[in-house]
């Protein structure tokens, strides 16, 4: 997999590729990237990268030509799915933008290249938009200043699911891996001021350990994440295990709001 960053700040993405598990996998060849500069392809001699909006409104926009420019030489193709040529993936980050989720994690780390666009300021011009894009992602309901700090969300997020980069033991239980949550973990000490490991961590026995992780799982989900309850339902995601624990837990909610049974 290799990843393409279009950004006017490549040392944000640099130091990202320089550290911890993604340093490793770029070590290992696993993972490649670039970093490229947009002012490289301004056309003026201050660089100058972004412009007022058509129409009038407050603040500046980033401008075609430079990014037109340098998607082509990433080998971007305008117009042309990448499905109909060997061009890589092209993805923009931006509030207005789909949401991200662990499904198009899972989707974007099975692609040899991916392309990301990091804007700035009010955005990019939409040309460049209907012209390159493939995919306007947006990381969550909220507004950032900087598209590096989203582009690296992304990326993160996609890279770690590519084979060999982490162990698969280590995904295979994670939030969202299967509609839920992640249960609840512990490491040493036992004793942490008056709380204590759960006993059923501490004895041994793997089928009653697993059990009560998924109950962890499941009750966690119902209660902060209910919506993924509701979803893995509806796909059928979920086994007959976890179905029944659902099941039973709604029921007990069930019992707490109304414990005399009045309706």
């Amino acid at each position: 997999m290799k990843y393409t960053v279009l950004t006017l700040f490549p040392e944000i993405v640099d130091a990202f590729f320089s550290s911890s598990i993604m340093a490793k996998a770029v070590q290992r060849g696993i993972i490649g990237y670039r970093a490229v500069n947009i002012r490289d392809f301004a056309l003026d001699k201050h660089h100058s990268c972004d412009d007022s909006p058509y129409g009038g409104g407050a603040g500046m926009l980033m401008m075609a030509e430079p990014l037109g420019m340098a998607l082509e030489a990433q080998g971007v193709v305008p117009g042309r799915p990448p499905s109909e040529s060997s061009r890589p993936r092209v993805v923009y980050l931006s509030p207005s933008g789909k949401p991200f989720n662990q499904e198009l994690a899972r989707e974007f780390a099975a692609e040899e290249e991916l392309v990301l666009i990091c804007g700035r300021y009010e955005g990019i011009d939409q040309r460049i938009i209907d012209a390159y894009v493939d995919d306007e992602i947006s990381i969550g309901d909220y507004v950032l200043s900087s598209g590096e700090v989203a582009a690296l969300v992304v990326i993160d997020a996609s890279y770690r699911l590519i084979d060999a980069v982490i162990t698969p033991e280590s995904l295979e239980e994670e939030s969202f891996s299967d509609g839920l949550l992640e249960y609840p973990q512990y490491t040493r000490p036992e004793i942490y001021g008056t709380m204590r490991v759960p006993d059923v961590l501490l004895s041994g026995h793997h089928e009653n350990i697993r059990r009560w992780r998924l109950r962890q799982r499941v009750e966690k989900t119902l209660l902060v994440r209910p919506d993924l309850i509701r979803r893995g339902l509806e796909k059928d995601a979920f086994d007959a295990e976890t179905r029944k624990l659902i099941q039973e837990m709604r029921d007990a909610q069930d019992c707490a709001a109304d414990p005399e049974g009045e309706t």
